[in-house]
């Protein structure tokens, strides 16, 4: 069923509704007025401007860094938990594991970073760059293994199967068989975790400590004090970097699953 005016209507005010502020704040990053409001002319000054503060730069490093090691220990411990609940069917405990592996999906930030902050006061941890990784890969890891388990409930067992019978010993199968089928899912996975890392403030402000503040937190304290070309400036960058990333996962994606067709096409010719 084609979609009708009014469904064309909604839709084209619900892009708009989400985009065209992002689209504003892009054109007036480049703005040579020092008010975010008053267009002055085109100008790359707050580029350069931007580059030469350490305090952004300090917290766009840190926020890096941060991103980087959570995402990276979410995936590999989204990827094991999904592994767990998809593999090994129901072994003793698998509700309480489900429900604490999808616990921080329904939970409150304020809940999560309040309790993590509790857990590293009790065991008298400092905050610093170590517990904000913490943080947001106890809260990350369950993203990536909603998007792992998906991949492999629907995972062609008799590959790994096949391998197994031909002598091929489990964790080699792991890495040769089922790792490269199900990384699109892996890497999807990994993405989303380094985005929610990247855009995390509620958490992060409960577990971070000195020298470890993120760009989230850095932006929301200026912004306090009024917006400054400088913060659209950082807020354009990081938008590119977003776009570039899920252009690239997008054409990465297409190719795989091209290339697939065509061996499966090759297959069965051949068959």
């Amino acid at each position: 069923m084609k979609p009708g005016k009014f469904d064309a209507t909604i839709l084209t005010f619900g892009f708009a509704f989400l985009y065209i502020p992002i689209i504003i704040l892009v054109i007036y990053s480049f703005n040579d007025s020092k008010l975010v409001t008053v267009w002055g002319g085109f100008s790359l000054k707050w580029y350069s401007q931007m580059w030469s503060n350490e305090g952004l730069m300090s917290a766009a490093w840190v926020t890096a860094r941060v991103g980087l090691l959570s995402a990276s220990l979410g995936t590999i411990l989204g990827t094991l938990a999904a592994l767990a609940l998809v593999r090994y069917g129901r072994f003793p405990g698998r509700l309480l594991f489900s429900g604490m592996v999808y616990a921080p999906l329904v939970m409150p930030e304020v809940i999560t970073g309040l309790s993590l902050l509790l857990l590293f006061v009790a065991l008298g941890i400092d905050r610093s760059l170590m517990t904000v990784t913490i943080a947001h890969t106890t809260f990350t890891m369950c993203y990536v293994a909603i998007v792992v388990q998906s991949r492999l409930l629907t995972f062609d067992t008799s590959l790994e199967e096949a391998a197994l019978d031909l002598g091929s010993p489990p964790v080699k199968t792991f890495f040769r068989i089922t790792l490269p089928l199900i990384m699109p899912a892996v890497v999807s996975g990994w993405m989303l975790a380094f985005t929610l890392s990247l855009d995390d403030l509620v958490i992060a402000s409960f577990t971070t400590g000195p020298g470890a503040t993120t760009l989230p937190i850095k932006i929301y304290s200026q912004v306090r004090l009024g917006v400054t070309p400088e913060i659209n400036a950082v807020c354009s960058i990081l938008i590119g970097l977003v776009t570039i990333g899920v252009i690239i996962a997008s054409i990465t994606t297409k190719r795989r699953e091209l290339q697939r067709q065509r061996d499966e096409h090759v297959a069965a010719q051949a068959a």
